[in-house]
């Protein structure tokens, strides 16, 4: 009943029933000398304050008093029953412990209340439950698992037909559940030997041993046991258990007792046998465990790391109890975690797995319990997400869909992540929306008839029916999906990557008719495919298929393609390398000519060897001119083995052979580079003097293949790890459009041409201002010199601009005609030089 000042005349009815109903219940219910003075009401409704003296003071019976004047009084206003008692809980209010199971009781209101009731639960002023009081005149609300999510006020209200209310609440909250660790958690000990076992609990909690021999340690929140075998043992298992003091809550330890190891215990590891899997805890702030494999060289290897971050592992135990009530503030405690936490969630592909999961659980409740995702919370799901498609979680990605694995859930989680914001979608709040972060934009726009829009630049939609009437759409563009989403199709071509953003797109009704233009990512890929992401191919990890979709057009970077059905699209693209036959033949045509003129050139230098000793100039340029040619020669043998290697795809084979490529083909411009070393060492000089013969023939060969050695070592260490040594569709050279491994050939092979040229520049200087009078030793010495620098002269430029266009191929793969001259001057650079 709404307050008004008039009540508190005291001629008022309000007044005078309020004053007589409670003085009548008192003198019957209390004592006869009881009275009612300074009776005031105010707002809140109507609130009366007054003062109750009497001889008698009984806590029950007072209660008693304002119970039947309520229940007079409501039969002429509406009354509200608010008990000082708190609601009963299955679990003492101040003992839950995060995942207990927590009946809520309330009632029963006062004996004159009646029966015919109803009752509504309410939590954060949602209704959460409405039912009827059983028979005891009780209302019973259960939570399954009682989390930090469902901290907060519970209210029972009972309502009367004649508007009276009986109103009853508690605040609930919890404390953390006890989180045990143990170390190891499955491990080896030699007979005779010991090991020490370690177990630790969370704040507010106590563990102890169980299972081991007298005396152990007192309970504590930390306690250790150096364990030792017995002598002479043997093989067997042993279990030791941590157990918290008062919850039950226990950890085990498993120790397996063998006379001979194979491994030793290292990193949290401990000793194993042949094939033992160990099992150590994770480290502080995570959940899980790691696991190795010990191998027979006597290390451990197999490893996996199975740790996930805790405050991702409590959200989402969190996230199999949602409902309408705890789904907003949960998905802001999402945001969060993810927000603070995201170094530590993208390197770990166990935290993104779990991460996944969280948002499968989000979509199946908000599916099943009919939970409209509003803005917010729509907004909060999308930057969470938006942190597993980052850049830095590329390698945990690539471990997660590795196919080798044998952990199957890591397989499907990519296709999870997908397949969770296609459930998400049917959610969200229908009404238009647009909500852009840094990762993901999500839109949701009303159209009839037709629709077209171009979304950030980068994805164009247009449909060009779509059956009439008022209609929505709902699209979701991933700005790095290609990362999370592994390449494989149906179509199961290894060479194919994703080479444009991946756009959901999901009306509220069939279309059977929408054009999609892609900008693609990187222009340097060609044959483009349209594809979908199909979830039931690979028996059910799920693949791109071009099924109901076809390519329109491509053109100044667009793609543009047409599907009858709408999901997850983008568009598959593979690395353009031409397939022309007049390239092929001038190739291998041109390869087959340089490795004959090299072969000539070296039997050539092999039957005028003993002649070319007259000095040690001259001898050196033979001793360059052999290993260049040997180089050049080794390097081509290379080349026609990975063109004949490329075509079986073997990526091992193809990885060693432009390891071999690489190395000999630096090894020659290295020999170029030490041939204008010593033409310049030899013209500023004093001629014969310096350097020995020997000392400069081991400066040139630790040059020669010591330098191209430690390049293509680097080169191969750095990038074969990550799968980014080759290029893509196991093609034997060294890999651009990823790693940039080329740059280990371009940037030396380049600055040796840069060096030679200034040497050229320099020598032809000197020689120039060469005063007369020489005799003929220096004469001869003279000759050998400008024999050396013609050479340079020549094969420098022509090198360089060979490799130039080389470059010039990875940058512009399109270009046939940058192909074909490079074919050709990459045929001709032994002419030259032989």
């Amino acid at each position: 009943m709404d307050f008004k000042e008039s009540f508190n005349t005291q001629n008022s009815d309000v007044y005078k029933d309020i004053l007589n109903a409670t003085k009548a219940n008192c003198q019957q219910h209390l004592s006869k000398d009881c009275s009612i003075t300074n009776l005031t009401l105010r707002s809140g409704s109507t609130i009366a304050d007054f003062t109750l003296s009497s001889s008698s003071q009984g806590g029950t019976q007072v209660q008693l008093v304002i119970d039947e004047m309520l229940n007079q009084l409501a039969e002429k206003y509406p009354v509200r029953f608010v008990s000082t008692k708190k609601l009963n809980t299955s679990v003492p209010s101040e003992q839950i412990i995060a995942g207990d199971s927590v009946i809520v009781t309330c009632g029963p209101p006062p004996t004159n209340f009646g029966s015919d009731l109803t009752v509504e639960w309410t939590f954060k002023d949602k209704i959460i439950q409405t039912d009827k009081p059983s028979q005891d005149r009780m209302s019973k609300y259960t939570i399954t698992k009682f989390f930090d999510i469902h901290e907060g006020t519970y209210v029972c209200k009972m309502n009367r037909a004649d508007g009276a209310t009986f109103t009853q609440s508690s605040v609930l909250k919890s404390k953390p559940a006890p989180l045990i660790f143990v170390d190891p958690v499955r491990g080896t000990v030699k007979c005779g030997g010991s090991v020490t076992l370690q177990c630790s609990v969370n704040s507010d909690y106590k563990v102890q041993f169980n299972g081991l021999d007298l005396p152990t340690p007192s309970p504590d929140s930390k306690i250790s046991y150096v364990y030792t075998a017995p002598e002479g043992c043997t093989t067997q298992q042993k279990t030791i258990t941590c157990q918290e003091s008062n919850s039950g809550a226990k950890e085990t330890i498993i120790l397996t007792l063998t006379p001979n190891v194979v491994c030793e215990g290292k990193d949290g590891f401990s000793a194993g046998q042949l094939g033992f899997e160990a099992v150590a805890s994770c480290e502080k702030g995570k959940v899980g465990n790691k696991t190795a494999v010990c191998k027979i060289d006597g290390t451990y290897g197999d490893f996996q790391d199975n740790c996930v971050l805790e405050v991702i592992h409590n959200l989402l135990l969190q996230s199999e109890e949602l409902d309408e009530v705890t789904l907003p503030g949960f998905l802001k405690d999402l945001k969060d975690a993810a927000i603070n936490n995201t170094k530590t969630i993208t390197d770990s592909p166990a935290t993104i797995r779990a991460m996944v999961q969280i948002l499968e659980n989000v979509a199946k409740r908000a599916d099943s319990l009919n939970i409209t995702i509003f803005e917010e919370s729509t907004k909060n799901i999308m930057e969470s997400a938006g942190i597993l498609t980052t850049d830095t979680a590329r390698k945990s990605w690539l471990n997660l869909n590795n196919e080798n694995s044998t952990n199957q859930q890591n397989k499907f989680a990519s296709s999870s992540f997908l397949r969770a914001f296609e459930g998400i979608t049917t959610s969200v709040v229908n009404q238009p929306l647009k909500i852009n972060t840094p990762h993901i934009i999500f839109t949701k726009t009303n159209f009839t008839n037709f629709f077209s829009e171009d979304f950030n630049s980068s994805v164009e939609i247009d449909i060009p029916e779509a059956g009439g009437g008022k209609q929505s759409i709902t699209v979701i563009l991933f700005a790095s999906m290609d990362i999370v989403l592994p390449a494989r199709e149906k179509a199961n071509l290894s060479s194919a990557v994703i080479n444009g953003k991946v756009a959901l797109i999901r009306p509220n009704s069939d279309i059977t008719n929408i054009s999609i233009a892609f900008d693609v990512l990187n222009d340097t890929l060609g044959n483009p495919k349209c594809v979908f992401w199909k979830f039931d191919l690979f028996d059910g990890l799920g693949g791109w298929s071009n099924d109901g979709c076809s390519f329109v057009y491509s053109i100044n970077g667009t793609v543009s393609c047409n599907c009858n059905h709408t999901t997850s699209f983008s568009i598959l693209m593979s690395p353009s390398s031409p397939d022309d036959p007049v390239l092929n033949f001038i190739t291998y045509i041109g390869v087959g000519i340089s490795m004959a003129c090299l072969v000539i050139c070296l039997i050539i230098e092999g039957i005028v060897w003993r002649k070319i000793r007259r000095n040690t100039t001259s001898y050196l340029r033979h001793v360059s001119i052999v290993n260049i040619a040997v180089s050049l020669l080794i390097a081509d043998i290379w080349f026609i083995i990975g063109a004949a290697i490329s075509k079986t795809k073997n990526a091992p084979a193809c990885t060693a052979t432009t390891f071999f490529i690489h190395f000999f083909y630096l090894a020659l411009f290295f020999w170029m580079l030490a041939s204008g070393l010593l033409l310049l060492y030899r013209t500023v000089s004093v001629f014969e003097g310096g350097l020995s013969k020997m000392s400069m023939l081991i400066i040139g060969f630790c040059l020669g293949y010591g330098a191209p050695l430690i390049i293509a070592t680097i080169t191969i260490a750095a990038t074969a790890p990550s799968n980014q040594y080759i290029r893509e569709n196991v093609v034997c050279w060294l890999n651009w459009d990823g790693s940039k491994a080329l740059l280990g050939f371009v940037i030396p092979a380049l600055m040796i041409v840069v060096i030679n040229l200034i040497i050229l520049i320099v020598v032809i200087a000197k020689l120039l201002r060469r005063r007369v009078g020489e005799n003929a030793a220096q004469a001869g010495e003279k000759h050998v010199l400008v024999v050396i620098a013609r050479s340079l002269a020549v094969l420098t430029p022509f090198f360089g601009l060979t490799w130039g266009l080389g470059v010039g191929t990875m940058v512009n793969p399109q270009n046939m005609g940058i192909h074909i001259t490079f074919a050709l001057f990459n045929s001709l650079q032994v002419t030259f030089h032989v």
